[in-house]
């Protein structure tokens, strides 16, 4: 039945009779840029500020605000959100990655899934002044746990950041 009823009309999806358990979600962004950007990044030489705090702050608070953001979602009383950042030289990207968790009666792939988008959006909105080549990837449910479902890791991920899931 999903987010339809009876009749076809679209509805929220009833969690009440939905056991709480403890929830936990990582998500995962990527962020190309030119060298030059990323060595300004990395310095703290972009003019706008803190590349890494602005966009931590940024996927936190967005998290929080998902069920603001993505029609039908459930408004979730989050207990903890971080986001963890990974600079790719090589490649010259940055990788996001964010957990959120609860204990509750639904999951919070959606909140990680925006934290690390809006993370990634905020680096862009800082450095497409002197870089209009930003590029946005890769955005995906890494991991989670908690529910019905119980535990799914995506294929072949390798977390770089430390979460409660570390220990599932």
């Amino acid at each position: 039945m999903g987010q339809f009823d009876e009749s076809g009309h679209i509805r929220m999806v009833d969690v009440t009779p939905k056991k709480e358990t403890l929830r936990i979600a990582r998500a995962h962004a990527k962020v190309n840029m030119k060298r030059e950007t990323l060595k300004k990044v990395v310095s703290g030489e972009i003019e706008k500020g803190d590349v890494f705090l602005s966009a931590k702050i940024a996927g936190i608070l967005a998290a929080k605000k998902t069920g603001d953001l993505i029609p039908l979602c459930h408004p979730l009383n989050l207990t903890f959100v971080d986001i963890a950042f990974k600079v790719n030289e090589e490649e010259s990207s940055v990788e996001i990655e964010s957990f959120a968790e609860l204990t509750g009666k639904t999951g919070v792939e959606m909140e990680a899934l925006v934290a690390v988008s809006v993370a990634a959006l905020t680096i862009y909105d800082m450095c497409k002044s002197m870089d209009k080549e930003v590029e946005i990837s890769e955005i995906f449910l890494a991991e989670k746990s908690g529910g019905k479902s119980g535990h799914y890791v995506r294929d072949g991920y390798v977390s770089f950041g430390k979460s409660k899931l570390d220990k599932i």
